[in-house]
């Protein structure tokens, strides 16, 4: 086993090993440990064991005990509609249960208002779902009645940012930590699981807005970490209290700390769109972080290292993989930054905010670009290999750019139980990837 399995934090999720129970699924490392995958795709394609119509959305699915979760966006006048959460069975596709509430998304950049952004994160009896304006509710798995929610905008004065709340609820003991923007000293806040009351809160949003970066845990230095990356720093906090450890100054432009940070050993690694990367070395014995180094550029187009949007890198070996602004897949030094290769053969055109995402499977690599296709992939420092590719699933939403097919697909596939279930604005679908 890899060894940043033995670094991360462990959470309460409940779900079994097999299911992929939130963002990245279990443990939000992007690791798919199961055996008896296809090695190449069927020249005909995958074929879906059920499809089921969908409304607007980038959230991708979660999957646990038999259920598949998932949240919508149904428009109405202006920028007003319904925000729902979905759950079916996972084998057949039948519709469960549904849950809706009112959602204004005035204030989000229009040609993005297509719903909402955050993985449901799964907990045993309960699943936790987050909309694009603020609205966090938890419900009953079985019935998806709702046991509490609560209202950040409303009661934390939350200004939520262009691109809308993203931030995935952590799970970790009795608390469900978000990131909710909220005044004051609430960016970051920890709630009871069972009845959303306020356990801490941490963090200034005076002086920047949330971000759209997912709360994740690692042990290091001896101790658990809650890592929040946002965009004035990387902050390390007791997932208990809420008290800071250490932070890093990060200044990120235009707010976009989106990408997950990731831990190998010591080395933990984030990235943004227009700032870069900076690869900070975790100590050994105590709480503490010190830089090793950053990339020099500030642009969007003349990226030195990796300037990535939305896709979290993996690291693999003493090296980064991942894409970078205009959609090059790089494989970068972990320990200089140093650029050993980049092709632009996984996302095929070199566009702005070309986006793939990732996923760990024995000695290879399973990639969803955002044309709607599904690779298999072997990666190392000599260079890119491509095994197999496949459709998978159309684009169909708004890129605000110009992109060969019109129109991109961002949402990260869940893989669970030998078979891949995603989405796009129309349907959720489900493929068997069993050998």
């Amino acid at each position: 086993m890899r060894s940043i399995l033995l670094l991360l934090g462990v959470t309460s999720l409940t779900a079994s090993a097999t299911d992929w129970p939130e963002w990245r699924g279990a443990g939000r490392r992007g690791e798919w440990t199961e055996t008896g995958i296809v090695e190449k795709f069927p020249a005909s394609g995958l074929k879906a064991s059920w499809r089921v119509p969908i409304r607007g959305g980038f959230t991708g699915p979660a999957v646990a005990d038999g259920k598949v979760f998932v949240t919508d966006f149904l428009r109405g006048e202006g920028q007003g509609g319904t925000e729902r959460a979905v759950c079916l069975d996972e084998k057949s596709g039948k519709l469960l249960w549904t849950r809706e509430w009112p959602a204004d998304y005035a204030g989000l950049a229009r040609q993005y208002a297509f719903g909402p952004r955050a993985t449901p994160t799964v907990d045993g009896d309960r699943v936790y779902v987050y909309g694009a304006k603020g609205h966090l509710a938890c419900l009953d798995v079985k019935s998806g009645a709702v046991k509490w929610e609560r209202d950040f905008v409303k009661e934390y004065g939350t200004h939520v940012p262009i691109w809308g709340m993203a931030g995935s609820p952590l799970v970790d003991g009795p608390r469900l930590i978000c990131l909710a923007g909220g005044q004051p000293d609430a960016k970051v806040v920890a709630l009871d699981k069972l009845t959303g009351k306020e356990i801490w809160r941490a963090l200034s949003s005076e002086d920047s807005e949330p971000g759209y970066g997912q709360p994740i845990i690692f042990n290091a230095g001896g101790t658990r970490q809650l890592i929040m990356w946002h965009p004035r720093a990387v902050s390390s906090l007791v997932p208990e209290t809420g008290k800071v450890l250490w932070e890093e100054p990060f200044q990120i432009r235009s707010g976009l700390s989106i990408a997950t940070p990731v831990l190998r050993d010591n080395l933990l690694f984030v990235t943004a769109f227009y700032s870069g990367p900076m690869m900070l070395k975790l100590d050994a014995k105590r709480p503490a972080a010190s830089i090793l180094w950053r990339g020099k550029s500030n642009s969007e187009q003349l990226t030195d290292g990796l300037h990535c949007l939305i896709p979290t890198p993996v690291f693999d070996g003493k090296n980064l993989y991942g894409v970078c602004s205009y959609g090059q897949f790089r494989c970068l030094d972990a320990q200089t930054g140093e650029r050993l290769w980049e092709t632009q053969a996984v996302t095929k055109e070199k566009a702005r905010w070309a986006t793939a995402f990732l996923v760990h499977n024995g000695d290879r690599y399973f990639i969803n670009n955002d044309r709607g296709e599904l690779i298999i992939a072997k990666l190392s420092p000599k260079g890119y290999e491509e095994i197999s590719r496949t459709h998978l699933i159309a684009p169909t939403s708004a890129c605000g750019g110009r992109r060969e097919l019109g129109k991109v697909n961002w949402v990260h596939p869940a893989y669970a139980n030998r078979h891949l279930i995603t989405r796009n604005d129309e349907e959720i679908i489900r493929v068997s990837l069993e050998q």
